[in-house]
């Protein structure tokens, strides 16, 4: 994650933070994705939702990432933990690379810890933004 400005809107950013008021009474409560989140939407310019341009992921959004070392292309649709499901290329936004994106608009890079390293990844374009299309409480 980078200092660039993020935007979130305000739905998501009341979701975000029941997210992880509820998350102090469970396991996770001192995971490093939810100080990761924490850090994000501090830092995140808030928006209503009818005002978030169409190219910014938020959540519930399918985004088309590339990888800049490999060229490839992977489609990720940003969920919460609960309807997370990798296989369905559902991705969580407690995963590391759901935190990442989050608020990030067409265009941006942003990196990715992995095992083996580091993973640079570029927001090619974005398939489905539920406030683009009308749909503001999914």
């Amino acid at each position: 994650m980078s200092g660039k400005p993020i935007q979130v809107t305000e739905f998501d950013l009341e979701r975000l933070k029941k997210l992880l008021f509820d998350a102090q009474f469970t396991d996770l409560r001192k995971s490093e994705s939810l100080e990761r989140l924490q850090k994000e939407i501090e830092r995140a310019q808030v928006v209503a939702p009818k005002d978030v341009p169409s190219d910014v992921v938020t959540m519930n959004s399918t985004v088309c990432i590339q990888d800049l070392d490999t060229r490839e292309e992977e489609i990720y649709t940003l969920v919460f933990p609960e309807n997370s499901n990798l296989s369905e290329g559902k991705i969580s936004i407690l995963a590391p690379i759901g935190t990442a994106m989050l608020g990030y608009e067409v265009g941006d890079t942003f990196e990715w810890r992995v095992p083996a390293g580091t993973r640079k990844l570029k927001i090619k374009k974005i398939l489905y933004q539920p406030e683009a299309s009308g749909d503001y409480h999914l």
